[in-house]
């Protein structure tokens, strides 16, 4: 005879609030963030191509199908943000060494230097916001956000997840 399966027990109510608060700050946060990028858009730079410089300096050269599954991100869109990468001299094309008639995308001198900078202006913002914070605070921040991430990713379809490495650009 199968085991009587147990009650699940009921979620706390604290824990729901929490959930709730989270469930609303997240929202909120998204969309200070696509602020904050908006804002930065007349400096003369296209940030959203800037992004995709990070995952080509940490996994190296990349076809360009696998750099759009790697952000998950449209082909069409990549590939427009990879022609405004290469006209401004960030990332040229190789030929692929397993396939000649592919290439992949490598980041060049200049485009380190874009993404060092683009680092540091983040760097910068963070630095500006959190300085009332103690380092604890943002020690903490930090490793929870971190875990949040994370635990989000797992719950990609497998083949969204498998292409998603600790992205920080």
């Amino acid at each position: 005879m199968p085991p009587t399966p147990r009650p699940r027990a009921a979620v706390e109510p604290d824990r729901v609030a929490e959930l709730r608060t989270l469930g609303e700050q997240v929202p909120r946060f998204m969309r200070l963030v696509h602020a904050l990028k908006n804002s930065q858009a007349g400096e003369g730079r296209d940030r959203a191509a800037l992004v995709l410089l990070y995952p080509l300096v940490q996994l190296g050269p990349l076809r360009q199908g696998a750099l759009a599954e790697r952000v998950h991100a449209d082909p069409s869109t990549v590939s427009r943000h990879v022609g405004v990468l290469i006209e401004q001299g960030l990332v040229h094309r190789v030929a692929d060494e397993t396939d000649g008639r592919a290439s992949r995308l490598v980041v060049t001198d200049a485009g380190r230097a874009a993404l060092d900078q683009m680092r540091a202006e983040r760097e910068a913002l963070l630095a500006r916001v959190t300085s009332g914070w103690d380092t604890a605070d943002l020690a903490t921040l930090t490793s929870l956000f971190g875990r949040l991430v994370d635990d989000l990713a797992t719950v990609l379809p497998a083949d969204q997840a498998a292409a998603s490495p600790r992205e920080t650009p």
